[in-house]
This record gives C-alpha cells, sequence and structure tokens, in this order.
C-alpha cells in the first residue's frame, strides 16, 4: 500500500504539475483534518509521511490528567510517567496515534480534503504560469460570446475579452483562433481569471515581434506605437545595422510580413516610419503619408509647427484629426499643423516660429 501511495503522488507530479512534496503537505493536513473529526478533537495533530517509504505517522497532543474521560485528547498520569517519568499533572505530550482505527468516514473526510488541496494546488500552478504571461501573446480560441465579451480557451484556463478590449466592427465565430494580449491575470474562486486584450499597443509590438526575426535578434528595434485600434497605427522603427533597412525588414519581401499582421488586425492600416534622433526630422515622417515642407520645433515646450502643401493639410490631419493625434502620440511632441498659405498669413502677421528644418 506505501509503496503503491508514492507512486501514485509521482504520477500526480508529473500529470498535473504538482510538486510531490506539496502533495505530501497536502495528505498530511487532510490526515489531520480527518483525525479531529473523526474523534471529535480540537488539540493539535500533526502527520508525517515519508517521501520515500509511504510510511504515515501521527502524533496528537493530549494532556496528562489522573482519570481519563477523552482518549483522544488526554492520557493518563501512569501512562505518560511510562513514557517520561518527568511528565506530570496538566503536562501536554504528543502521543502516535494508530491510523488503523480510523474509519470510513474519516478516509472519506481525508479523501475530501486532499481532493480541494489539489485544486487549490493547480489552481495556484496556473495562476504562476499565467501570471507570467502577462504582457506576452497568446493563442487564444473562441468558445462563444455573449452579452458582448468574447470567451477564450487559452490552453489550461479561460480568459475574457471584454467588449472594450475588441477591434471595433470585429465578430467570432466558435473555435476561431486569434492572438490576445494578456493584460491581466487575477486569482479567483474558481481559478485564475485572464483578461485579455485585442485593442492594446502591446499586442502590435508582439505580432511585429513575432513576424519579424530582425526585431527578435536586435538589430531592429521597435521605439514607439501609437494605435486606434480598427483604423490605423503608427510604428516607428530603427536600424542598429547601416546594412539593414528597419522599414524594409517590417514590411518583409512583397509587404508579406506586414500583410500577415494587417489580416491578423481586422484589416487594421499600419504605418511603419524611420525614427530619427533629430526631432524635425522624426515628427515630419511621423505625418506620413503627408510630405512636410518645413519643420519649426520648440525644445523647451516639446511643441513643433509643420508646414504643408495646401493640397496635403487635410492629408496631414487624417479623418476627424487621426493622422495628427498618432504623429503626437508616436513622437510624443504637441503638433500644429499649417498649410503653406495658413503659414504666408501667420508670417505676414509677425507670428514668430522656432528652430525649423526644412524637408
Amino acid at each position: 500500500m506505501n509503496s503503491e501511495f508514492i507512486e501514485a503522488l509521482n504520477a500526480l507530479e508529473k500529470e498535473r504539475g504538482i510538486k510531490k512534496d506539496v502533495l505530501l503537505n497536502s495528505f498530511e493536513q487532510a490526515l489531520c483534518v480527518a483525525y479531529k473529526r473523526n474523534y471529535n478533537s480540537t488539540g493539535n495533530v500533526r502527520a508525517e509521511i515519508n517521501g520515500e517509504t509511504g510510511e504515515i505517522h501521527i502524533w496528537a497532543s493530549k494532556t496528562v490528567v489522573e482519570n481519563v474521560t477523552n482518549r483522544s485528547q488526554e492520557i493518563s498520569i501512569e501512562k505518560a510517567k511510562k513514557i517520561n517519568p518527568l511528565y506530570e499533572l496538566g503536562d501536554v505530550l504528543e502521543e502516535e496515534a494508530f491510523t488503523k482505527d480510523f474509519g470510513r468516514i474519516a478516509a472519506q473526510t481525508a479523501k475530501q480534503v486532499m481532493v480541494q488541496r489539489i485544486r487549490e494546488a493547480e489552481r495556484g500552478n496556473i495562476y504562476e504560469e499565467y501570471k507570467e504571461a502577462e504582457n506576452e501573446i497568446l493563442t487564444a480560441i473562441v468558445q462563444r460570446v455573449e452579452k458582448g465579451n468574447a470567451y477564450v480557451e487559452l490552453g489550461k484556463t479561460d480568459g475574457i475579452l471584454t467588449a472594450s478590449e475588441m477591434i471595433p466592427g470585429e465578430t467570432f465565430e466558435n473555435n476561431q483562433r486569434i492572438k490576445v494580449y494578456v493584460l491581466e491575470v487575477r486569482k479567483d474562486n474558481k481559478g485564475p481569471q485572464v483578461v485579455v486584450s485585442r485593442t492594446h499597443p502591446g499586442l502590435v509590438k508582439r505580432l511585429f515581434e513575432l513576424e519579424v526575426p530582425e526585431i527578435m535578434s536586435g538589430v531592429v528595434q521597435l521605439k514607439s506605437i501609437a494605435r486606434e485600434a480598427g483604423f490605423r497605427t503608427k510604428v516607428s522603427v530603427y536600424s542598429t545595422d547601416k546594412q539593414v533597412d528597419a522599414v524594409g525588414a517590417c514590411v518583409g519581401q512583397r509587404g508579406q510580413r506586414v500583410e500577415r499582421i494587417v489580416n491578423e488586425l481586422y484589416n487594421e492600416k499600419i504605418d511603419i516610419i524611420e525614427w530619427d534622433s533629430d526631432n524635425a526630422v522624426y515628427i515630419a515622417k511621423a505625418l506620413s503619408p503627408a510630405k512636410a515642407v518645413m519643420v519649426y520645433v520648440n525644445d523647451a515646450e516639446k511643441s513643433a509647427r509643420v508646414i504643408v502643401p495646401d493640397s496635403q493639410l487635410s492629408l496631414a490631419i487624417g479623418k476627424e484629426g487621426q493622422n495628427a493625434r498618432l504623429a503626437a502620440k508616436l513622437t510624443g511632441w504637441k503638433i500644429d499643423i499649417k498649410s503653406e498659405s495658413q503659414a504666408k498669413e501667420l508670417a505676414d502677421a509677425g507670428v514668430e516660429t522656432a528652430e525649423s528644418t526644412e524637408e
């Protein structure tokens, strides 16, 4: 029986991923609970299981008394002195209990506690595993969409994709595979709750890392990402090797790399921009696809005025200001866009500008 018990623990360790020491500790606790319930004991109980042989010992704390009225909590003075002559009335000692006296109810109690402990240990392991996956990307399988939220399978546990974390206009089918970004992992009575996102800029970052080997190797660096999920994302990249084109590496041959990312993001538009240490140049590039004529920068206020051809003013600003807004997010600068005619009017009115860079 003892060898079979150890074999069972070893099998559980491999199948459930729960350490043998944790299982042994759980079983020791279960035996203590079972002993107390079986003998209606309120005293201290200690169990010990040999991890190699499976040998089980249970000790119960008992008070030394003249006349025993409760065998599970008391021991006579005569018996105590046989153990150690120094024991006196009122002393407390540990006496080994005989587990063979356990009844069917006690065994059932031990089993229930053990099962509960195993479940708790499993949940703890899963929580720790997915906690490490926070801010990472995972492949999820859509299980169902209910009340606007999508519930997904992530392997060992499930996740929730709330309506606010979905790409606008995106719809899902059961068993559809999608990439998700792990926002947060919370502890719950029923197990870990994993909150995932499809709108977080981190999803774009991780997708580029998956698709572009040069990013994973460190040759190409992702400097900044500005995203309005479902509509447009701007990504600035930089190459540490002059022989490697950062933008070209991200786009891929015939645009295959970025196309795979676009498809994963429900056809979201992606602008890939080369980062530049010159702020004026960087700001001009960030307003792509518009072409800047002149950029005036104010380093103290971290603001810039960009002059564009009259014909490109609406392109530079973008629909509902989106292009300008994303460029500001990407660079971290306040950007004021003016057409050439507007700039001339300001110049005629004597409005001063800061340092300029001609594009």
